[in-house]
């Protein structure tokens, strides 16, 4: 715990930010943590959530990487440990509003029972928003699935991968963000993967803010399926 506190306060003395991406600005970096307690006579319950997001915008090009940490139990027992990690790209060369997109994403899960997942494709996206506080966009694409499964099983699949994606900033002091896919097999009837990701942000400065995120996901194939909400903090540094 003593560690963890130096990091942030080091953190915290070192960072100074604007809100978004400007014409100098080539990158950005957000570090959060969240989490839940819970505690009774006979209960005891936490959930930690922690992420860690790099990301670097050129004139026509957006390169992103994800990572994040779920990690949870439940009377002792492990009730998460949950581990994703991504990287996309954004490419605006084409018709106005277009753009395209491709990505790379690693995923492990105990709650849903997946022992490894490797995702990898791309497809093109529509901006039906796309201002500097708030954008609203649609994609769609195919990814290649190689997954293993706790029960033994292994399988690689096409998937059609349909995203919504939202972003609103009210005054530089409310944000609002969202990101939900749903991710269907070509070739095996009832297999889809679910994921919806929203988070509200407060800011208390230009690069701290108190966070909520509620995240939902679902792996039909194991009918598996973990919704969680979380709260806490998250630093924002663009340079």
């Amino acid at each position: 715990m003593e560690k963890l506190l130096l990091i942030f306060n080091f953190i915290f003395v070192f960072l100074n930010a604007s809100a978004q991406y400007s014409d100098s600005t080539n990158y950005h970096l957000l570090l959060s943590s969240t989490g839940s307690i819970n505690r009774t006579d006979d209960q005891r319950a936490y959930l930690l959530n922690n992420g860690l997001n790099f990301g670097m915008k050129k004139e026509t090009f957006v390169l992103n990487s994800n990572t994040s940490w779920l990690y949870g139990k439940q009377n002792n027992n492990l009730s998460n440990n949950d581990f994703s990690s991504t990287l996309n790209f954004n490419l605006f060369k084409g018709p106005e509003h277009f753009y395209y997109w491709g990505l790379i994403n690693y995923n492990t899960s105990y709650s849903l029972k997946l022992k490894n997942q490797l995702l990898a494709g791309g497809g093109i996206a529509y901006s039906f928003l796309d201002e500097p506080n708030s954008y609203i966009n649609l994609s769609n694409g195919i990814l290649f699935d190689q997954s293993s499964l706790v029960v033994g099983e292994r399988y690689n699949t096409l998937r059609n991968s349909l995203r919504l994606q939202f972003h609103f900033a009210i005054k530089e002091i409310i944000t609002l963000d969202g990101s939900h896919f749903l991710q269907n097999s070509f070739s095996r009837g009832g297999d889809y993967i679910i994921r919806s990701s929203t988070t509200i942000g407060l800011k208390l400065r230009k690069w701290i803010s108190l966070t909520t995120t509620l995240n939902y996901n679902r792996l039909n194939i194991t009918e598996r399926e973990n919704l969680n909400f979380t709260y806490g903090l998250s630093l924002d540094k663009y340079f």
